[in-house]
């Protein structure tokens, strides 16, 4: 009798704390963090992941998703394709999040989707810029994909454009980076944009990632007829580019893409090289919209710094997120999707938007002008 009242009493106290767990359980939503925080393009990861920390910090203070709070779990992918997957496994199998946002780079994004469409948990990405990131080459959609910036196509589109109708340019030189989807996708809508508007594409050169003397693609092309360049590539390259043109007095305009927004675009190019260079992006802190001034505030009270894109990008994708969980009829991947696919008039720091049929945003490409390596004025072009 006494060992059974005391087996009585223990299976009470471990119903007790299974109980606590549980209910500590039930009062938080797990979410994953799966960014480049190490590696090659670290500053995307860093800086989409303090947007994201800033909008979880005042999403829980104003009382969470729907009395719960959102717990973050965090890992880095080191800038490679093959980490950024097997952390996905581990994101969903042994941390049992209920979404995943990042990676940030479209290469390692597309990496993950795979396992989330087979466990059946949102992947959404603030950055990812290919075109085949939410539908395949069938043009078969990713169900389990979400993206909040616009594709590729778009900005390569938009960049032509600015350079016909605003800068009154004609003749264009590109110099892509080859070895990624990313560079080679923009130069193709570019280079169809911008001949289709009437401009002439006089060369195409190729660099691959990683290289640092651009000295004699750039001669190559000093004895041709030409008004601007277009660079399609990340800032990694690309600020050693505007740097190497520069000293060697190639004074046209410079367009660029997303791929430069980073503090290391200066230190790579230097102050004096960055005048007369044009570049695309989802945000620039010129805006003067309240939900821009509140976000660069608040942003700067806790990391003393002006945010860049990737810090409002990442702060809007963990926002959407809350809104999806707020939206979804159960916490579980299978409802957050069809609640994420159903956005509508999202109104974000990167602008406002829908998701479409293929998961996608449509909005506007801001296209940011820099004089001595310093923003100086914005412009909206498009959606």
């Amino acid at each position: 009798m006494k060992k059974l009242s005391i087996g009585l009493v223990l299976i009470m106290i471990f119903a007790l704390f299974a109980g606590c767990n549980n209910s500590k359980t039930d009062d938080v939503i797990k979410v994953g963090i799966n960014y480049e925080l190490t590696g090659e393009v670290a500053t995307y990861g860093q800086s989409s992941v303090e947007g994201i920390e800033l909008a979880i910090e005042e999403i829980n203070k104003a009382g969470g998703v729907n009395g719960k709070k959102i717990e973050a779990v965090k890992y880095d992918n080191k800038s490679e394709e093959s980490t950024a997957m097997t952390l996905t496994t581990r994101l969903i199998n042994q941390d049992k999040v209920v979404a995943i946002m990042g990676p940030a780079t479209s290469g390692s994004f597309n990496s993950t989707i795979p396992v989330a469409i087979d466990n059946k948990i949102p992947v959404a990405s603030g950055s990812a810029t290919a075109d085949n990131v939410t539908i395949d080459e069938s043009g078969n959609l990713k169900e389990y994909a979400f993206r909040i910036c616009y594709t590729d196509s778009y900005q390569g589109t938009a960049m032509a454009n600015f350079a016909l109708d605003n800068l009154k340019k004609e003749k264009a030189i590109i110099i892509k980076d080859n070895s990624s989807d990313y560079g080679k996708g923009l130069a193709e809508n570019f280079n169809r944009t911008f001949t289709a508007g009437g401009g002439t594409v006089v060369s195409e050169l190729a660099y691959v990632k990683g290289d640092t003397d651009f000295n004699a693609i750039l001669t190559s092309v000093t004895g041709q007829d030409f008004d601007v360049i277009f660079i399609p590539g990340y800032y990694n390259e690309a600020g050693l580019i505007i740097k190497q043109a520069r000293a060697m007095g190639i004074d046209v305009p410079i367009l660029g893409v997303d791929g430069f927004d980073s503090p290391e675009l200066v230190n790579l190019a230097g102050e004096d090289a960055l005048t007369n260079v044009y570049f695309s992006n989802h945000y620039s802190s010129l805006d003067e919209s309240k939900v821009v001034k509140d976000f660069i505030t608040n942003f700067k009270a806790k990391y003393n710094k002006e945010p860049d894109a990737f810090n409002a990008l990442g702060y809007d994708l963990a926002k959407f997120i809350a809104d999806g969980l707020s939206r979804a009829e159960e916490i579980n991947g299978e409802s957050l999707k069809e609640a994420l696919a159903s956005t509508k008039d999202f109104e974000g720091v990167t602008g406002s938007f829908s998701i479409d049929e293929n998961h996608n945003t449509v909005k506007a490409v801001i296209i940011i002008e820099l004089e001595n390596g310093k923003q100086v004025s914005s412009i909206r072009a498009g959606n």
